[in-house]
């Protein structure tokens, strides 16, 4: 996302009968997912369809998806914190309550710095519905719901990015938005919260928005707004689900369509070289088990962004190796609800030491499935549907003995790394011999 030309602004006023500021045809084709556009006047003498204390109503119903945020900053509850710097972002604490509530909840409340947050509010109200109608000029399947968020003075949600389109109409008071159309921004999140919040923030906008302004935002644009007095804000959200999820539900609508019988096959199967491998020949047996999907040799892309932006035919094909690791994963978890059970301690370097010392014998779960696949730096060893990285002669060895000495398994540092995962995983077990009775 870059920011616009010069010829295309940022900011525009709109005006009788263009309520987007230009006819729709042009917001679509210079906006639409590509930049970010205030609208100021979208909705002239805009009248909230619903009262805030209708909207702390409707937090209460159990069926409703609500949740609470509430910001403390680091300067201990500064008001107005538009002006910090990204490292201030990063000191501030979140705390975050989901509904349904009690009326009794919100008395306990601070004063200020939090926001209520309200999901598909147009499904129970319907002046909220009627504000959809504006935007007819987008297919109706893509609109996935109005959230309204009532915040007091310095509330908000902190700085984040969607995933999706969304259209910010302002409703009651005033609020603080920044954006940052800086396409290098940093999009790391913070581990120490519940939300996906930014690490950093660096706006390159600013703008305070006046009951009736609007704001569009394409996706993964970072932005941040904060309340100036108490303030509600209603979001318009578009529904764009990911790859994830249109592979996943098209992968069980081909699911509900094929017979049992239908099986992956190996009429042409030939002797096994090694215990436990999968070649090259049953990873081409499971591309043809699945003709509907297309692979290629090449590398998986690293940059997750670029992947995101492009949209040729060359993002649309799966990477072979992506289909190996899934494969060995998956053949290798049982069928059964039986998984093994990990050690309660992890094994010390002397515990090993003394078993190395004793040549104590090791023996396979028999609920664990073992299998490899070669590779370039050796082999890939697929245990219960987990991997690891091993030599292909310590693939080999563990896969063809149920049972051996422990000083008999490989020795590389790497080997006996994962020889003792897989013990203290429970895959793999330590039987120490009893001394015979006379």
């Amino acid at each position: 996302m870059k920011t616009p030309p010069r010829s295309l602004p940022l900011e525009v006023r709109a005006s009788p009968g263009r309520w987007l500021g230009m006819p729709p045809a042009h917001f679509l084709h210079d906006y639409w997912q590509k930049h970010p556009l205030l609208i100021r006047g979208a909705f002239p003498d805009f009248r909230n369809p619903l009262a805030p204390e209708d909207l702390a109503g409707l937090a209460c119903e159990e069926l409703a998806l609500s949740r609470i945020a509430i910001h403390e900053t680091a300067d201990s509850r500064s008001r107005g914190n538009g002006g910090k710097k990204p490292s201030q972002i990063a000191r501030d604490r979140w705390s975050l309550r989901t509904g349904p509530f009690a009326e009794g909840d919100f008395a306990k409340l601070p004063k200020t710095h939090w926001t209520l947050l309200v999901q598909d509010v147009d499904k129970w109200d319907a002046d909220v519905a009627a504000l959809l109608e504006h935007f007819s000029f987008l297919p109706s399947w893509r609109i996935d719901d109005v959230m309204i968020s009532y915040a007091e003075d310095g509330g908000s949600v902190g700085a984040h990015v969607d995933q999706y389109d969304v259209f910010l109409l302002q409703g009651l008071g005033r609020r603080r938005w920044q954006i940052s159309t800086d396409p290098h921004a940093p999009m790391d999140f913070r581990d120490d919260v519940e939300q996906k919040l930014l690490r950093e923030f660096a706006p390159t906008h600013e703008w305070i928005l006046e009951p009736g302004d609007m704001l569009y935002l394409p996706p993964r644009v970072p932005h941040h707004g904060v309340a100036l007095g108490a303030c509600m804000t209603y979001s318009i959200g578009m529904r764009a689900p990911s790859r994830a999820e249109l592979v996943g539900d098209f992968v069980d609508h081909l699911i509900e369509a094929m017979p049992e019988e239908s099986r992956y096959v190996d009429a042409d199967l030939e002797s096994a070289r090694d215990v436990g491998e999968i070649d090259e020949a049953a990873i081409a047996r499971v591309k043809r088990a699945m003709p509907w999907l297309r692979f290629t040799e090449g590398a998986a892309p690293r940059d997750q962004a670029q992947t995101h932006e492009r949209n040729d035919d060359s993002s649309a094909a799966l990477d072979s190796s992506q289909l190996r690791t899934w494969f060995g994963r998956f053949i290798t978890r049982y069928r059964s609800a039986h998984v093994a059970a990990p050690s309660t301690r992890a094994m010390t370097d002397a515990a090993f030491a003394r078993a190395l010392e004793q040549d104590v014998e090791v023996r396979r779960n028999p609920w664990s499935r073992f299998a490899w696949m070669r590779d370039a730096r050796g082999a890939t060893l697929f245990v219960a549907g987990e991997t690891h990285a091993c030599s292909l002669r310590f693939a080999k060895f563990i896969c063809s003995h149920a049972a051996f000495p422990v000083t008999a398994a490989p020795a590389a540092v790497r080997d006996r790394v994962v020889l003792r995962a897989l013990i203290d995983a429970g895959h793999l077990a330590l039987v120490r011999s009893r001394p015979r009775r006379p």
